[in-house]
């Protein structure tokens, strides 16, 4: 065979062929397996000479018979036929158009031709022709354009396939009435790439990093370049390579990219970040597959930033160290180490930990880091005795937190020696049995010894004297000896002192040396002291009552002891023989077993004193009468008591009874009381009679009181106070406040016409609070009870009074109002002036209330002032 034909539909020559005739003819048939339907295509093959810049027909390729008119250039697309047994005839499925390629960035000129479509029945009918789809009637719009009488199909300006790739076309074929010839087929047309486009790295700086001392082939970074042409075609496939690397140490060619992926590696040791910190490296990236002649360029830059590793031990900057420190001191830096570490500053790799690894068995030494030198701060944490050591030798090592690289080994200068001195301070003595207890007995007489506290220097390398004196002792009861501490007493020691708590008194000493500075210590003595019978008891208690005449009363009696246990009750109660009437007259009962019974409530025979269940019987006794009768009174009575102490102690005390006489109820009288208290019928009849004195002169007080206070308003006005026409206008003396509003004359409130000829006045300014200046006028008494009908005279005289008195300001009332100028058209209270009285109505005044209708009446009625 001299063709075949593909699955695709593309057919092509086996062999070379020779066609003399300049054309071939033959059958394509194509089938379907399913449904057994057959199609067949008569296809001629043109043989010509095709121009380079067409896209035309190529040798191999599905063709149709071509009209002997058209040039050698078309390329004929005609419609597919079906032939059955029967015949040519149409059919629903057609053939499939190979695609058209149109290449990118065509000059032109435009429009370019790129096909020509014929149908074969267009030598029976005028057929026209036309194209839709995308780049035709759709959006870019006119892309492609179609002679629709010729059927030759144009683009009409340069492609770009990075705009779009490829364009699917149908064409159509009607008559002149519109009415369909041909089914339509579909065209594909496909831009052929063009090398227009640069390659384009995503970032124009790329940082990565590696650590030092890597191996080579150590993965460093990834740079990504991008190539908007074909990446199926040279034009968009992209090479990598390095073009420079800097600095160049310790070779050019530390690092290798991979051509293909961008992958960065290392390809040569010696990576040290102490020596290079970073390199700056450009990659450069080439499509056409790197071909420099051809292919278009486009560079990046890679930062590579070698990472520290620990791979410098740390290293003391010299190999001994010393320093010194005062002894009891603590959190003192008695030494700084300095070390040296040429890792990356204040990371893992350099940061410092130190060590004493011996030399400080006690642990009074610790080494801090400081986190901004580095350096190792040697720091006291516990006190150190010059006297127990007084130097150390310590060894200490220095490493990182971070540890170091393999292969890295520690330094011998990773260790130096420091030597710490101890310097020898004054230390205040001390007493080595600080509180110390002593027990002795009260009472030891004075300048007895009672104990030596001593204290106890530690500077045994210094030869000091200490001295002992007091800083406390509340009693002054002890004396210390300066020179050795022996204590002993001052004055006599009372176990029942208020300076004594819980039988123990406690005294402060101070142990003071002379050294430089001097130093002191204290120390505290407490003594026990333990008790003896020095306190005799006393009665209680001190006052009592009883009635006149034995019955049941009694009253009941115990004692108090400062002492304790032993020397304390039960007690002894006792009534003395002199003077002899206390035996006649008293009795005293010892309680032995059981209590007593509180008298009810109220009762004046009950017990003073109740007693208490956790006492003793041997503690209490009752006193009574022992005759039948005794006179009302108050009797010191002699109670002797005596305790239990070895030797006993005895206490006489007196007992005050009230004796007085009792109702049938046994409760004392208040007559009775009052005689019990001492009192005679003479003095308790005087009492009496100031008491009733007393009473009398605060009642006859308060009756006087009430007639002041009634004659006080009886002389006042018949009308409210708050009306007083006098006091009412007397408030509108103050119509201003400031300074300002005193700068006036007081001539204009006076009756101009009467004051001319009574007083010239001196010009300045009056204050209306001063009291005026000259002699003050008399004016008219006021009868003592007032009559309504006085109202109007008194007013008239006081006016003709104030009117007549040209230095008095205006104090009267009605003298405010006096005169307020000529030529108001208001009217004005003036008109009682007769200068002013005029034919007015005065009816107003009825409305001001009572106190003005008088005033009304007289004034409107004619009369004058």
């Amino acid at each position: 065979m001299d063709f075949k034909v593909g699955a695709d539909g593309t057919v092509f020559a086996t062999r070379e062929l020779q066609i003399p005739s300049g054309q071939v003819a033959f059958t394509v048939t194509a089938w379907d397996r399913q449904t057994a339907e057959r199609w067949d295509a008569v296809v001629r093959l043109l043989v010509a000479q095709t121009s380079p810049t067409s896209s035309g027909h190529k040798k191999g390729k599905k063709s149709a018979p071509l009209d002997p008119v058209q040039p050698p250039n078309d390329t004929l697309l005609p419609w597919p036929q079906h032939q059955s047994s029967n015949g040519l005839r149409r059919q629903k499925r057609d053939w499939v158009i190979p695609p058209i390629n149109v290449p990118e960035n065509s000059r032109g000129p435009f429009p370019q031709q790129l096909v020509r479509i014929r149908s074969d029945k267009d030598s029976d009918i005028p057929i026209r022709y036309s194209i839709t789809g995308v780049g035709a009637d759709q959006p870019p719009v006119e892309v492609f354009s179609i002679d629709s009488m010729s059927g030759r199909m144009y683009v009409t300006r340069p492609m770009d396939r990075e705009e779009r790739a490829s364009y699917h076309l149908r064409a159509h074929a009607v008559d002149m009435n519109g009415n369909k010839v041909e089914n339509p087929i579909d065209l594909y047309i496909y831009v052929i790439d063009m090398n227009d486009n640069r390659p384009e790295f995503l970032s124009q700086l790329y940082n990565g990093s590696v650590d030092e001392g890597s191996r080579p082939g150590t993965y460093v970074m990834t740079v990504t370049a991008s190539d908007a042409d074909d990446g199926t075609t040279a034009n968009g496939m992209v090479r990598y390579r390095i073009m420079t690397q800097t600095p160049q140490s310790p070779s050019q060619n530390m690092f290798t990219i991979n051509s293909e992926t961008g992958d960065i590696v290392t390809v040569a040791a010696g990576l040290d970040r102490e020596k290079v910190q970073q390199y700056t490296v450009i990659v450069q990236a080439t499509d056409m597959e790197g071909n420099l002649n051809y292919g278009l360029s486009n560079t990046a830059t890679a930062i590579i930033t070698v990472t520290d590793v620990n791979d410098n031990p740390p290293e003391f900057t010299a190999s001994t160290y010393a320093g010194e420190v005062p002894e009891n001191r603590v959190e003192m830096v008695v030494a700084n180490l300095t070390v040296m570490d040429r890792d990356q500053p204040h990371s893992p790799n350099w940061n410092a930990v130190y060590r004493i690894i011996s030399g400080d068995p006690s642990g009074h030494f610790s080494v801090r880091t400081d986190p901004v030198t580095n350096e190792g701060m040697v720091t006291v944490v516990k006190a150190v005795d010059y006297e127990l050591n007084r130097a150390f030798m310590l060894t200490v090592m220095v490493s990182n937190q971070a540890p170091l690289a393999s292969g890295i080994q520690m330094s011998f200068q990773s260790t130096a020696g420091v030597t710490i001195s101890v310097m020898d301070i004054n230390e205040a003595p001390y007493f080595p049995s600080n509180h110390k207890l002593i027990r002795l007995e009260e009472g030891v007489p004075t300048g007895t010894v009672l104990t030596t506290f001593s204290a106890v220097d530690p500077d045994r390398f210094m030869q000091q004297a200490v001295r002992y004196s007091k800083l406390s002792d509340p009693a002054n009861w002890l004396h210390i000896n300066a020179t050795n501490g022996q204590i002993s007493t001052a004055a006599v020691l009372d176990r029942e002192s208020l300076y004594v708590k819980n039988n123990a008194y406690e005294a402060t000493f101070l142990a003071a040396d002379n050294g430089i500075p001097p130093a002191s210590g204290t120390g505290t003595l407490q003594i026990y002291l333990i008790d003896i019978n020095d306190n005799a008891p006393e009665l209680l208690p001190k006052e009592a009552q009883i009635c006149e005449k034995p019955s049941l009363n009694t009253i009941n009696i115990t004692a108090a002891d400062a002492d304790v246990d032993p020397n304390i009750g039960p007690y002894v109660f006792e009534l003395p023989f002199v003077p002899a009437s206390v035996r006649k007259n008293w009795t005293i009962t010892r309680l032995n077993g059981g209590f007593l019974t509180t008298a009810p409530p109220g009762k004046a025979n009950c017990s003073i004193l109740e007693l208490p269940t956790s006492q003793p019987d041997g503690d209490y006794a009752q006193l009574s009468l022992r005759i039948l009768y005794l006179e009302a009174g108050v009797y010191d009575v002699p109670i002797v008591v005596t305790d239990s102490g070895n030797p006993p102690l005895s206490n006489t005390s007196i007992i005050k009874v009230k004796v007085c006489p009792c109702d049938e109820n046994g409760d004392c009288t208040t007559v009775g009381a009052v005689a019990a208290a001492g009192l005679g019928t003479g003095a308790i009849v005087a009492i009496l009679g100031c008491i009733v004195v007393l009473l009398t002169m605060v009642l006859l007080f308060v009756v006087w009181r009430r007639r002041r206070e009634k004659e006080r308003h009886t002389k006042q006005l018949l009308i409210d106070p708050e009306d007083d026409v006098r006091d009412n206008i007397l408030k509108y003396d103050e119509e201003g406040g400031g300074e300002e509003d005193q700068d006036y004359d007081l001539s204009q409130l006076q009756q101009p016409e009467a004051v001319e000829h009574v007083l010239s006045k001196a010009p300045g300014v009056r204050r209306v609070d001063e009291r005026p200046v000259g002699a003050e006028p008399q004016y008219p008494a006021r009868p003592v009870v007032p009559h309504p009908g006085d109202i109007g005279d008194f007013i008239s005289e006081g006016l003709r009074a104030a009117d007549n008195d040209p230095t008095a300001p205006p104090y009267d009332s009605l003298l405010v109002f006096d005169y307020e100028g000529s030529g108001s058209t208001a009217g004005s209270v003036s008109s009682l002036d007769s200068s002013s009285s005029g034919d007015q109505d005065y009816g107003y005044l009825n409305d001001w209330g009572p106190r003005f209708r008088k005033l009304a009446d007289m004034y409107g009625g004619g009369q004058e002032d």
